[in-house]
């Protein structure tokens, strides 16, 4: 007996083999059939949709929940045209926290204020507490006086912005969460999550300097699993900060590791682990990501984490102990760093099943496609940046560079694979949302971003299912509607394929089922 028989519906599974059907039966939360397979068997539960579209659902390839619902917990300055109005919010919330405590608030961003904010501002507003403005690109902060007397003179800039490694030192001085408040947080995002009709994600660092919220953070995910509040499956990417050095036999080639050397692969189900997160560069909303030449209107062209042979060792020694990685560039300077050092270490040691990632590709120049689909790497891009934060970012890169951003069909005709996902919450993490950028190229104010980069609406659906699955191995469970696979599907209120382009994002989130559930 089936557990659930859908009929009447527009069935888009995503399968070359089979792309459509009508009917779909689910059983012990896999789907067993379609169509005529399924037809006149006994269900516990018909569900007849009228009609409406169903597809797989969609997995997010790079999202940091714990991060995401920490931050809606916590009072926002965003948005924020004045100064003044920031410091009247800070002002309002530190007045509810402790002497001496720490409060945290999100979204700022020093580029729509009337004038700069520094520590000293701060200080006026902060009544003994130590205050940390978390910026919206999360590679840069601001801080009063009181988070800056615990940093060492070389990282204490004296207004308080502080970027990068200089953040990461900020934040390695907060008190950890509590695994109860991170797990709660993690449940939030995840719930947000689901109600955009994902079913599947990658977490993209824990143990990160730059975005960790306890030395035992991976620890909260695996509580929200046990106590049943991790409503979509999760993939951890662990960041190579956690990675410390071991003295395994020489024949393993496996000179650093986490505790018991466990790599990608490890675990199944609701939670496992993913590949490793390995940063070479900044962001562009905090001028960091590292660019070969300067943004626009600045003699700035961004910074790398580390000395470029410092990342080439991390890389390749991530390689020859097993892990998929998952290489940070969003520069093309940083791109270049991260595409030697790939190249080696599939010189030293060919794995072209490690299915090795660049995530972000945020600025990618026309030599670099086809180094990139020499090395078979797939690109985890976030089409939202350019919905929300495109017109600033074609101004800073100008006229001959904003064509690079975030590509789309540069990257598919050169075969290169090309994954979705948002990196939550930086940019609004909605699928429907992204996959309408990847198909029209405009920015909420309409204007047209590297136009020739558009791609085809199932293409753009294809990024969100069958090429994130395969990004974080799941292809043989997820992806698709496709016999013996979960039956993790979202229902829509209309066919993303059939409505105009600039339509998808308003499209209904109807229901979505996590292995043949749809209730959480």
């Amino acid at each position: 007996m089936l557990s659930t028989r859908i009929t009447n519906a527009r069935i888009v599974t995503m399968d070359p083999d089979r792309p459509a059907a009508r009917e779909l039966g689910i059983w012990r939360g896999r789907v067993v059939g379609l169509d005529e397979d399924v037809a006149g068997l006994p269900a516990r539960r018909t569900l007849d949709l009228g009609g409406a579209t169903v597809l797989p659902g969609f997995i997010d390839a790079h999202v940091h929940l714990a991060w995401a619902g920490l931050k809606a917990g916590a009072p926002s300055v965003a948005p924020s045209r004045h100064a003044d109005d920031v410091l009247r919010v800070v002002a309002e919330a530190v007045a509810q926290a402790p002497v001496g405590g720490w409060v945290d608030f999100g979204g700022y961003d020093q580029r729509t204020l009337d004038r700069p904010l520094t520590a000293s501002d701060l200080d006026a507003v902060s009544a003994g507490r130590k205050v940390y403005l978390g910026h919206l690109s999360g590679h840069a902060c601001l801080v009063n006086s009181a988070v800056l007397s615990g940093l060492s003179a070389e990282v204490a800039r004296p207004d308080g912005f502080l970027a990068e490694g200089a953040m990461g030192a900020a934040l390695q001085s907060r008190p950890p969460h509590t695994l109860t408040a991170l797990a709660s947080a993690i449940e939030h995002a995840a719930r947000v999550c689901r109600s955009e009709g994902i079913t599947g994600c990658a977490e993209a660092g824990v143990g990160a300097r730059l975005f960790g919220h306890s030395p035992v953070e991976g620890a909260a995910y695996q509580l929200a699993h046990e106590r049943g509040r991790l409503p979509v499956r999760v993939q951890l990417m662990v960041a190579a900060d956690a990675l410390r050095p071991v003295g395994a036999a020489a024949g393993d080639t496996t000179s650093r590791a986490i505790d018991l050397g466990l790599r990608t692969g490890f675990g199944e189900g609701a939670l496992s682990l993913g590949a490793l997160k390995i940063f070479t560069d900044g962001g562009m909303m905090a001028r960091t990501a590292a660019l070969t030449s300067p943004y626009l209107g600045t003699d700035g062209s961004g910074q790398l984490m580390h000395e470029p042979e410092v990342l080439e060792n991390t890389i390749v020694e991530g390689h020859l102990a097993g892990w998929q990685l998952a290489v940070h560039a969003i520069g093309d300077r940083a791109l270049d760093v991260a595409l030697d050092a790939l190249e080696k270490a599939q010189q030293l040691s060919p794995r072209p099943e490690a299915r090795h990632r660049v995530e972000h590709a945020g600025l990618v120049r026309p030599d670099q496609l086809p180094r990139l689909a020499a090395l078979g790497v797939t690109v985890v891009i976030q089409p939202s940046f350019l919905r929300y934060y495109g017109d600033d970012y074609a101004t800073i890169m100008g006229e001959d560079r904003a064509g690079w951003l975030y590509r789309g069909r540069g990257f598919l005709d050169h075969g290169v694979r090309v994954a979705g996902s948002s990196d939550r919450p930086v940019a609004n993490g909605a699928p429907l949302r992204a996959i309408q950028f990847m198909a029209e190229r405009a920015s909420e104010s309409g204007r047209l971003i590297g136009a020739d980069e558009a791609i085809t609406v199932e293409e753009a659906l294809r990024a969100y299912t069958t090429e994130a699955a395969r990004s974080c191995h799941w292809e043989t469970d997820a992806g698709s509607l496709t016999p013996g696979k979960r039956a993790d599907l979202v229902v829509l209120g209309d066919d993303p394929r059939r409505v105009d382009v600039s339509r998808i994002g308003e499209i209904e989130v109807v229901r979505t089922f996590v292995e043949g559930e749809d209730e959480f």
